[in-house]
């Protein structure tokens, strides 16, 4: 199947930076879009990021032009660079992948969730 790895999470005052970081493996074709999601206590999960094979992106409105997702699809990652973090970005952040995974011949769509990453911003 396919295993996510999350990284980077932790505390940070605001108006500080973090960099998450989320590696795919497995039996992995191809990985179509790559995302991060959130949810903080007491709150549904939510969008935060997504990118497209293609590079396309996509943006919470509370984060547009502080947040910046990328990806490196020769090692099957995807980032997302958190700037001017603020209390409201506190929060358990998961990463979340699209592939077809392919075991000989048999070709699957596959949804995979990472286990999540705190992010806690202090005030």
């Amino acid at each position: 199947q396919v295993q996510l790895v999350e990284s980077g999470g932790g505390l940070v005052q605001a108006g500080g930076s973090l960099r998450l970081s989320c590696a795919a493996s497995g039996s992995i074709f191809s990985i179509n879009a790559m995302g991060w999601y959130r949810q903080a206590p007491g709150k549904q999960r939510e969008l935060v990021a997504a990118i497209t094979s293609g590079g396309s992106t996509n943006y919470a409105d509370s984060v547009k032009g502080r947040f910046t997702i990328s990806r490196d699809n020769a090692k099957n990652t995807v980032y997302l660079q958190m700037n001017s973090l603020k209390p409201e970005d506190t929060a358990v952040y998961y990463c979340n992948v699209h592939t077809i995974v392919v075991n000989l011949r048999d070709y699957r769509y596959l949804e995979v969730w990472g286990q999540g990453t705190l992010v806690t911003v202090s005030s």
